[in-house]
């Protein structure tokens, strides 16, 4: 989950262009590195919490809670046609990584 989220939060950081080519021209570019950096941060923040022999509580549930923040949005904001499907395929990831949390896995 933590590279997950590292991979997609320095993405838009990193490469715009490539980011805008799969998920569609950005109007508030500074919004989307906002977000990309907020990731990234969640990301190390659950790299360093994975790191340990056993997750603690707060781990758990920043990697919990932003999965579902993540999601909720990817699928609210496709419905409402204001981003592109292909958001569903992130969608699909973050309940993937909220059933692997669920079930134990890391």
């Amino acid at each position: 989950m933590a590279a997950y989220y590292l991979a997609t939060g320095l993405w838009p950081l990193l490469d715009m262009r490539s980011f805008e080519l799969v998920t569609g021209r950005k109007t508030d570019r500074w919004l989307v590195k906002m977000v990309g950096a907020l990731a990234a941060a969640n990301g190390f923040a659950l790299a360093v919490g994975a790191a340990r022999e056993r997750p603690s509580r707060e781990a758990l549930a920043l990697a919990l809670a932003s999965a579902f923040a993540f999601s909720a949005i990817d699928v609210v904001y496709v419905a409402r046609r204001r981003i592109r499907p292909i958001y569903l395929g992130d969608a699909l990831v973050e309940l993937a990584l909220i059933a692997a949390l669920l079930t134990g896995e890391r």
